[in-house]
Order: C-alpha cells, then structure tokens, then sequence
C-alpha cells in the first residue's frame, strides 16, 4: 500500500470515529448525556485510572482537568479510529469489529454508571452501528474505490509460490477522481457528524436545570450570617478576595457532565442504621428554618500554595436536626453522602452532630446553588476536607459505619477521615515576580477551618520569623486574611509563611503530599527584587 493510501486508509478510520461519536450525542439528549460514549468512557477512565496519574492531572490543569480528560479522550479514540482504517483495508472484518469492541466499552461504560438502564445503552450502539457503516463505505463502498485492498487468501498463496495469479488486481490508488470522491466523502461526513455531535451538546444543554434554577426562590435565613467584620478583606491586588465569587469558587469532583437536577423531582432520603427514616422534597427543604454561615471550603488536593480552596456564605438546614430526627442506631458512626451520579463521600457522624455549622446547603452567596456547585442541594461541614464531606447533587444521607463501608475514595488509597491542616499561602507577590525596592506588602490567606487562625508568621531568606498582621474573621470557619511589610532590598529572595493555629500547632516545615491526608509544608515564593 503507497504511503498516500496509508494517509487515506487512516483518514477513514478517523472519519468512521467521528462519525460514531458524533452521531451518539443526539441520542443522548433523550436518554441523558452521561450515556454519550466519549462522556461515559470518560467516565470508566476517572474510575480506574491510577491515583497518581489523577493527582498529576489536577496538578497540570487544575480546574480544567475534565476537559483535559475529554479531549484526550477523543483523541486516543481518533488515533483508534485510524489503526481500524488502517486494518479494515488489509481486511474489512477486523475494522469492523473494532468499531463493535468500540460500541461495546461504550455500552459497559454507559451501564455501568449509577442509575443507568438499557436505554443508556442506545447512544453508543447507534453510533457504533453508523460508524461501522462508514468505515464500510470507504473500504468496500461507494466511497473507497481508491483504497487498494490485499489479495485474497488464494491469490496470495499462489504468489508466494511464484505463480502469477490471475483474475484479481488491485484498486488503482491514485485516481483522481476516486481521490475526489473521498475527499468529499469524508468532508460531508466529518462536517455532518460535528453538526450533530454539537446540536446534540446544545439540545442537552436545553434540556438542563437553568430555568427551574431561576425559579428559585431562596427562604429568608431563620438565623442569618454575622455580618463582616470591617477589614476583614484587605482588598489588595492579587490577594485572594475575603469571599469567593461563585464564578470563581473551585470545582474538582468525579463529574464529567454536570448533573442536571430537577428540583420538582428531586428527593433526600436519609436511612440506613436510623430508627426513623426520613424522605424530604426540596419543597420541605425550604420549609424548614434555614441558617446562613461563612464557611471556607478546601479540596485535599490542593497542593502548598495552591488555590483549590473558597470561602462562600451558605444557606441551608442544619444536617444535626435532620439527624437527630432519624435517631441513628448505636454504631452509626458513618454518615455516607450519595450523589445522584453515585459519588460518596462518608463523614463522621459525631462531626455532625457536635455543634458545628454543618449545612445541607441550597444557597450560595445570596443565589441558589450554582448547578456546577451541587444545585439543588450539597452537604458543607467546616473542618473537613471536601471529599469526605461536601457532596453535590445529593440525594441520600445513609447511616452506616466506616467498619462497613468505604466512601468512593478510600479504596483508592484516600484516609477515611479528613480533617483539614493548618495552612497558609503567599498571595503578593506572586512567584517570580520583580518588585521595586522598598516598602513591599506580603499578604495572603491563612486557614484552619473549625480551630481558627492564632498568628502568622513570614520571614525573608531564612531569617528569623516576622509576625504578620491578621484581617479580622467573622469565624473560625474561614480563611483569614494577613499582611506584613518587608522593606525590601535589591537581589534574590525567598519568602516563607507559617500559621498557627487555635490550639497552639504551627503547621510543619516537612513537605508531604496530598496523599493520603492532605499536603503539608512552607508555602515558599522566590523574587528578585530590582
């Protein structure tokens, strides 16, 4: 086969892929985006993927580590795609049942998601089904008289006898016209399968929670949040904003397509080791007397330094008065979060029911839950690390024990509990940054959920530790905002910052990863001051 046949050969594999992926996004529109093949593969792959490659991703690309995840995805699949062209040529079964191999990860990956039934199975079968008709039509249809298929069987043993075999010759590859006609083929194909991949996205985005979501309206609190403190926010560039847009609030969780749930429908059961179960409509949510808090919110993979953490004003029931009203049983020592897409998270049950401001969340900052955030409803506890704790899109609340069940991250080498570290960040100025000498302001946020912030402390090339001013809080369960002067001199330099909390513990020196518990060490910036 000539090096240009090979290129077309390949071409159509990717065109058959496309047109596989492409033609499940309608379908998926009726029987829920998460049955689409590229989503729902995705999906297997957040599952099974080794924790470490998941770290690094959210290492490199941070918030954007599903779209990264998606288009890796795809592309692995085009480059399937072109080695099924590439041996559909040499022979037409082998492409084809390829693409089958492909249809079928498709369905397992669709069914096996929490919820899923048979109809998930339909998105990736009628794509596999047009792709496999694609890939027939380039190879052996209308379209793929240009492409030069192998010798059968017969006639190729008869030439490697060194006989001349007769009756059979090879397509010509390199007809102009048959290249025309491939070329059009594959355009109108690739163009149809993007419109209709698109159109699919776009149909399934109507089809989303947006205008139930506006239709909210959010109850006055019963006991609203203190109000902030004056200087809590320092409001200085670059520093971390005392509260956190919702727009700018981080998101990590196993979600590769946004839930979408409806509020009319949606139900909270809380069961499992209770004396009393409990079913709630989010009617009787909002029926119930609501609490406003601050709380900042932190994410165990958030390395020193990092910015995998929010502070937001939540609205919402308290979890302890729904416990208590379930009464769990003796040995209930787990409260497990259940997500509508089947994440969990298990939380302490003495952590909530201690006292603390522990929130079935509905509200966000004066607005409904963003639907990214967990609309219509998400736990939020201080002092936990959110993979135990601040479950979105939740619809059960089971009591069981950490003796018989593991949240979805604890198999995955994850602790069991979590609670959060004290830790503090450099915010100004930035890394690398070249500021004048001088009079420099070094600010940043320091946290210790549920214990408080003591004292801050910085200190410029390994000198002697300089005590920070501290902003005001409006509790012990949000960050905290600090600045400190350095009168800064011409050269390199390296600052550090250290908190202490409440309790009198000064976060340690020692580095460790996010792994198992959360990261440890000095938050280090390097600058050279001109």
């Amino acid at each position: 086969m000539s090096t240009l046949s090979r290129r077309r050969a390949a071409l159509a594999g990717v065109v058959a892929a496309v047109v596989a992926l492409g033609a499940a996004e309608p379908v998926a529109v009726l029987t829920g985006p998460r049955s689409a093949p590229l989503v729902a593969v995705g999906g297997l792959v957040v599952d099974l993927v080794p924790e470490p490659l998941k770290q690094f991703a959210i290492s490199v690309f941070g918030t954007y580590d599903k779209i990264a995840l998606l288009i890796g995805t795809a592309l692995l699949l085009a480059a399937f795609g072109a080695l099924l062209g590439l041996a559909a040529v040499r022979r037409l079964a082998i492409g084809l049942a390829g693409i089958a191999a492909f249809a079928a990860l498709g369905v397992a990956a669709a069914l096996s998601r929490a919820g899923a039934d048979a109809f998930d199975a339909l998105p990736a079968l009628v794509g596999g089904g047009l792709g496999a008709l694609t890939l027939w039509a380039f190879v052996a249809g209308p379209l793929g008289a240009d492409l030069p298929s192998a010798p059968p069987p017969a006639v190729a043993a008869l030439a490697r006898e060194g006989e001349t075999p007769g009756g059979w010759e090879p397509a010509r590859p390199d007809d102009a016209e048959s290249r025309r006609r491939f070329l059009r083929g594959a355009g109108l194909l690739t163009g149809a399968a993007a419109v209709a991949g698109l159109g699919g996205h776009w149909l399934a985005g109507r089809r989303g929670v947006s205008t139930a979501r506006d239709a909210v309206t959010l109850p006055a609190p019963a006991v609203p949040a203190p109000p902030l403190p004056a200087g809590a926010d320092l409001s200085l560039s670059r520093l971390a904003p005392y509260v956190t847009p919702n727009r700018e609030f981080y998101r990590i969780d196993t979600a590769l397509v946004v839930p979408q749930v409806d509020p009319v429908t949606w139900r909270l059961r809380i069961h499992g080791r209770v004396r009393n179960p409990i079913e709630l409509s989010f009617d009787d949510l909002l029926a119930r007397p609501m609490v406003e808090r601050y709380v900042t919110l932190a994410c165990v993979s958030n390395e020193v330094g990092g910015d995998l953490i929010g502070n937001a004003r939540w609205l919402g029931v308290p979890i302890k008065e729904l416990l208590d009203e379930a009464d769990p049983e003796d040995g209930a020592d787990q409260v497990v979060g259940r997500a509508v897409d089947g994440w969990t998270c298990g939380t302490p049950t003495s952590v909530l029911r201690d006292g603390r401001d522990a929130l079935l969340a509905v509200g966000m900052n004066g607005e409904p839950l963003p639907i990214r955030h967990g609309f219509p409803v998400r736990m939020v506890v201080p002092g936990l690390y959110g993979y135990v704790s601040a479950c979105k899109w939740l619809t059960e609340l089971e009591l069981t024990s950490f003796a018989d069940f593991d949240a979805y991250w604890v198999p995955r080498g994850w602790s069991a509990q979590g609670p959060i570290k004290t830790q503090s960040r450099i915010d100004t100025p930035r890394p690398r940054s070249r500021p004048a000498a001088g009079p420099v302001t070094v600010a940043g946020v320091a946290w210790a959920q549920h214990r408080g912030v003591r004292r801050v402390e910085v200190r410029v090339d390994g000198g002697p530790w300089q005590e920070a001013t501290l902003a005001p809080a409006v509790s012990a369960d949000t960050w905290v905002q600090w600045s400190w002067r350095w009168d800064a001199t011409p050269g390199e330099h390296t600052l550090q910052v250290r908190a202490t909390d409440a309790t009198g513990e000064t976060q340690t020196e020692q580095r460790a990863p996010v792994a198992p518990d959360g990261a440890t060490g000095w938050h280090t910036v390097r600058v050279t001051v001109t």
